[in-house]
């Protein structure tokens, strides 16, 4: 059988299993052994639940077994609610017994030093030998309410089940699945299918994500990281959910070097670049939360699966105050808040003089009193203001008896006729006055601040679902020397994947020197050729500005000498003479090579915004033009391509297309790439094209060049 759909058939006995032994369990409800074991049975899991335990006839009334060997039939998944130190042993009987699919949950393992990751990788061994899968250890399990199923020991099942639904949630963290998981209780959520996976010594984060993206009644996953080890099949993953429109609000840990030092001591993570996560998650279309608050928010509107055409937001209030500090929250959320067309308005002036419908649209306190009024305002707003999303800021009137019900069913009535609109409402109310808000296609939030946030997620959710850009593959890999590039030698590689640069010449002398500036017009830049030597102006390798033969002669001897003195074992292949260009855009366009996701773009303007600001961003190779153009809007001094001050717009489609061609040259020689560094890259005015006037490449087996 085909190994993947092993893999998958693994996964699934273990989150939607008919059968399930507990070793290890335990009489006592209120140990590990004893919560998984209790909870399935309350719940009213319907498939067969075999207790393992060699000291007890029988366990929480059900007929214990002495060892998983003993059992009348092949359980489709076990919880090993055991020791570490018995583990192994464990893990050996179930391989023994042909079980596909088992959890772990004991600590002590890699996360606790040289000794536990030892045992680990051995279990894992064992398994992966014997064909089962492993999630864990150091997890607190998976949950699957549909079936009643409570794989875990997580206390947060103490107080209540958790209703099925379509909020899918994947944790590397346990204690963190568990608090969300409670939190999306609390919203009147149901969750689909809940994992975490701990330490990952087989099941990783990014294959739990795929898994729970496919279920078909799942639309928003909410994920919890820090660190991915495997970026090709978490990418894969991002693309299934953006594919199928189902969203993905992710927490990601390790942003700071405190943050990710902590995580690799918690589950023994490679925490990846902060940034270029962010990156990918961006390219495909997910959202990073940065509190939990706003995770739940942001799942909380997703969870509809309903998004709007477009960012054009109308603001109805009672209240002037309000409604501009939520225009405000709109605005820095990226929304447009389009007035109301000129003819709409002076119609709602006539019904109301005092009132301002422009947007936000204030019908003032005096739609408390005559509820007619506030329909009226409510259906120009989504007659005529042609707004993709409606947003009301109703304070705690809600919570009035005698006012709630009459003001949902004014609404209601300026709603008609647009059942499929993106509603969200500011106000205060008891948690069953909400969910009659919500019945009717509301999203209620007490902050106005995270209405707008919401509101700017599902835009941006829209956005990616309505990308159809073609997946570019990386071409054949290209033959590279081994060992070290010089700078010559990396733009002729370079060249064959596209990159444009200045005309120029290899020279062994000045005279030589001297001929090809004449040939390639004054002025010249000198520029030292070694492989050698990466940075050349520490040693007086690069000499700018030469604008006649005599002196590029005398320049060009006076460096050789210069250089064979401070670096006399470098290699030296001669001087580049090179035309010096003036105009255009400086950029930085780069290759590295992350731990995580493999080749990654980089790209952002020169000079001291790259050396002091860090204006760059990232994006995985390989990609096509159409992410590029994404790519170079998302750095801050963007304005600077279009043209400021006179200065014509630079041609953004050409660099655009260098930055797509140097991903796919990055990922068709990824085994042997290290990194790529084009600094600077002149971007010239539209229809000139984009030039790079130095270029650097490391191999994985050789030094920079």
């Amino acid at each position: 059988m085909d190994r993947m759909i092993m893999e998958r058939q693994g996964l699934q006995s273990l989150i939607s299993p008919r059968s399930v032994a507990v070793i290890g369990a335990s009489d006592d409800v209120k140990r590990i052994g004893g919560r998984p074991l209790r909870y399935m049975r309350e719940a009213g899991f319907a498939g067969t639940i075999y207790p393992v335990n060699p000291k007890r006839e029988t366990v929480q009334g059900l007929k214990a077994y002495a060892s998983v060997l003993d059992l009348p039939e092949v359980p489709d998944t076990a919880i090993l609610a055991v020791p570490a130190a018995v583990t192994l042993a464990a893990v050996k009987d179930c391989v023994e017994k042909g079980i596909p699919s088992a959890i772990v949950f004991s600590a002590g393992f890699s996360e606790a030093g040289a000794e536990g990751e030892a045992l680990q990788a051995e279990i894992a061994a064992v398994a992966r030998a014997g064909g089962m899968r492993l999630l864990g250890p150091n997890c607190l399990g998976v949950m699957n309410p549909a079936l009643g199923y409570y794989g875990t020991f997580s206390v947060v099942l103490d107080g209540a089940f958790l209703a099925p639904g379509p909020v899918g949630i994947v944790s590397q963290s346990g204690a963190y699945g568990s608090h969300i998981a409670h939190l999306v209780r609390e919203r009147g959520l149901g969750i689909s299918q809940w994992i975490t996976t701990g330490n990952e010594m087989d099941i990783s984060l990014a294959e739990a994500l795929d898994h729970v993206v496919a279920q078909p009644e799942t639309r928003v996953v909410m994920a919890y990281a820090e660190g991915i080890g495997n970026g090709d099949r978490f990418r894969a993953a991002l693309e299934r959910a953006r594919a199928a429109n189902k969203t993905v609000v992710f927490m990601k840990t390790g942003r700071t070097e405190v943050g990710a030092r902590a995580a690799a001591s918690h589950t023994a993570s490679l925490a990846g670049s902060d940034d270029v996560f962010d990156a990918v998650l961006r390219q495909y279309g997910a959202y990073r939360a940065m509190t939990t608050a706003d995770q739940i928010d942001i799942a909380y509107a997703a969870a509809g699966g309903v998004f709007p055409k477009g960012n054009k937001t109308g603001i109805f209030t009672m209240s002037g105050g309000f409604g501009i500090q939520l225009a405000d929250d709109f605005t820095a959320a990226g929304l447009d808040v389009a007035p109301m067309p000129d003819t709409a308005q002076a119609e709602l002036k006539a019904l109301l003089p005092y009132a301002s419908p422009v947007n936000p649209v204030d019908a003032t306190a005096q739609a408390v009193s005559d509820m007619s009024i506030l329909t009226a305002f409510v259906q120009s707003m989504m007659d005529k203001g042609g707004y993709d999303m409606f947003s009301a800021i109703l304070g705690t009137g809600p919570a009035s008896d005698s006012f709630s019900k009459p003001l949902r069913k004014a609404l209601m009535a300026g709603l008609a006729g647009h059942d499929r609109s993106i509603r969200g409402l500011t106000m205060s109310a008891p948690r069953n006055v909400v969910a009659d808000y919500e019945a009717d296609g509301f999203l209620v939030y007490e902050d106005g601040g995270a209405l707008a946030k919401s509101f700017g997620a599902l835009a941006a959710f829209a956005d990616a679902f309505d990308r159809n850009d073609p997946q570019p593959k990386p071409g054949t890999a290209t033959e590279l020397p081994r060992g070290r590039m010089s700078e010559a030698t990396a733009k002729s590689v370079l060249r064959t994947a596209g990159v444009r640069f200045a005309e120029e010449a290899l020279v062994r002398n000045g005279s030589e020197a001297a001929q090809e500036a004449k040939r390639i017009g004054f002025p010249v830049v000198l520029k030292i050729c070694s492989p050698d030597i990466a940075h050349k102006t520490e040693i007086g390798g690069v000499v700018l500005n030469l604008a006649d033969a005599v002196s590029v002669q005398r320049a060009t001897d006076e460096m050789l000498e210069r250089v064979r003195k401070a670096a006399p074992d470098a290699e030296i292949e001669g001087v580049l003479v090179s035309a010096m260009l003036a105009g255009g855009v400086e950029t930085i366009v780069g290759v590295h090579d992350d731990p995580s996701f493999g080749p990654v773009v980089m790209f952002g303007l020169g000079g001291v915004f790259v050396e002091v600001l860090k204006d760059v961003t990232f994006r995985v190779a390989p990609f096509g033009v159409a992410e590029a153009h994404r790519m170079i809007r998302e750095i801050k001094g963007y304005a600077l391509l279009e043209g400021v001050r006179g200065a014509p717009p630079a041609d953004v489609d050409a660099l655009a297309q260098l930055l797509s061609q140097v991903s796919m040259f990055a990922a068709a020689n990824r085994t042997r790439i290290a990194g790529i560094d084009l600094n600077p890259v002149r971007v010239m005015p539209r229809g000139q094209g984009v030039i790079a006037l130095d270029a650097l490449i490391e191999l994985k087996d050789g030094e920079p060049s």
